[in-house]
């Protein structure tokens, strides 16, 4: 169904332009990766073109259309947010249960008067501090580390359940490493938090979480040359559909993955507050098998490049409760320049509304919805700018597409393709300046 369609033609297309409108150019019906990601198993990242800086960045959290600061800027674009406010990296020690600091090439872990180690090892004072928390607790006790240093891509640093750990400074990881190794991991736990933490160099995952329940992420900052940023999964139980629960990310700038910023993968009731992804390798976020979401800020600048992958992400049934698509999936704004895709949802997912989207030169579709239910696209507002199209589309492996609303948005130099028609799609108020709808009537 179309209503409130405007066309404004400014200047003749262009002869790409005109393959564009006719759904020529790039496949965009394919995923590339098949129903389940390189990366589900969670042994190994999948792996992904590393996104070249083509002069799209954001500069000072500004927006690239209009020079005006973008909505992820308040936090800073840049990661240079101001932190965990609960827990300040202030140098106070006070209420921590344990402190790891470190004097010239030293650390020390201190729980209360004991030391409880000494030496060159940053790895090695965080787990002795963490070890020396009280054993069998059911309430939370607490870590500081003050300071920065090194650890090695091979190693991990395992969190028990019921602990805070605050990283008032920067893991820089090296070498190489293998299977689901982590500077941050934890599996099978529950009650963790992480209220800041900065990652630089190598590591295989930056972070690491399978089976753990009401886990909460502060201020991340990711500054990494390798691997996939966050994981989140649940796929050491013997029963897929017990997902892990209570997930909260409150901020994430990732930088320079080959991989995923953010990753999540059987998970239910989860609460993001704004992910920023520079460079990535592959998603901004992705949200596979994930229900009772709600996100609000994904601003991504060259994800996936020359790959299907997206700034934002749905795969591997997320939204899908028992046999329908209830819309419980909420987001609040997607912001994409370059990169691959800008919106992709594929592998019968959905439930999903994102209010505002803001996507401009993309290397594959502006939005692929792919085989997926109940979909709102800019429920509020929207611009789609040059790149790939928004295109519908469906493989005949599974139902087709269905309760598709695309609607509020300009969309100027791309086109809206439509193939298969989908069953119950919506296109209204959408304002086309150069474009061309080849949408179902």
């Amino acid at each position: 169904m179309k209503t409130g369609l405007f066309a404004i033609s400014v200047v003749s297309a262009t002869l790409a332009g005109l393959l564009m409108a006719a759904g020529c150019g790039v496949d965009a019906g394919s995923d590339l990766e098949g129903i389940e990601d390189g990366s589900a198993a969670g042994d190994t990242p999948s792996s992904g073109g590393s996104g070249d800086d083509s002069g799209l960045a954001l500069v000072g959290g500004s927006d690239l259309a209009t020079g005006e600061p973008s909505a992820a800027g308040a936090d800073g674009a840049d990661g240079s947010s101001v932190g965990d406010a609960a827990y300040p990296c202030d140098g106070s020690t006070s209420g921590y249960n344990a402190v790891v600091t470190r004097s010239g090439s030293s650390w020390v872990a201190q729980n209360g008067t004991r030391n409880v180690y000494r030496g060159g090892d940053m790895l090695a004072a965080m787990q002795a501090a963490l070890n020396s928390l009280s054993r069998g607790r059911t309430r939370k006790e607490s870590v500081l580390v003050q300071g920065s240093g090194t650890m090695p891509a091979s190693a991990r640093l395992s969190l028990p359940s019921y602990t805070v750990l605050n990283v008032c400074g920067t893991i820089q990881v090296t070498g190489s490493g293998a299977g689901d190794m982590a500077p941050i991991y934890a599996r099978g736990r529950t009650d963790i938090e992480i209220p800041n933490v900065t990652i630089s160099g190598t590591p295989l995952y930056a972070m690491f979480f399978r089976d753990v329940e009401n886990l909460r992420l502060g201020h991340v900052e990711l500054r990494v040359s390798s691997g996939l940023g966050i994981r989140i999964d649940n796929h050491g139980r013997s029963d897929r559909t017990q997902k892990v629960k209570n997930i909260d990310i409150d901020h994430v700038y990732a930088e320079g993955t080959s991989s995923h910023a953010v990753e999540t993968y059987g998970v239910d009731d989860l609460r993001i507050g704004t992910v920023i992804a520079r460079n990535t390798g592959e998603c901004g976020l992705l949200l596979n098998d994930t229900t009772n979401a709600d996100v609000g800020t994904v601003d991504a600048v060259n994800a996936g490049t020359g790959t299907g992958y997206a700034a934002f992400r749905l795969a591997n049934r997320a939204g899908r409760i028992g046999s329908g698509y209830p819309t419980n999936i909420h987001v609040g704004q997607v912001i994409a320049r370059g990169g691959g895709r800008g919106i992709f949802c594929v592998s019968e997912s959905g439930g999903v509304t994102v209010d505002h989207i803001d996507i401009a030169d993309t290397g594959s579709n502006s939005i692929l919805l792919e085989n997926c239910h109940n979909v709102n696209i800019a429920a509020e507002s929207g611009t789609v700018t040059r790149g790939g199209d928004i295109r519908l589309a469906a493989r005949s492996s599974f139902a087709n597409s269905s309760d598709i609303t695309i609607q509020n948005l300009t969309i100027t130099n791309t086109a809206v393709n439509e193939s298969p028609c989908a069953v119950n799609s919506t296109f209204r108020d959408l304002t086309l300046v150069n474009a061309r709808d080849n949408s179902c009537d």
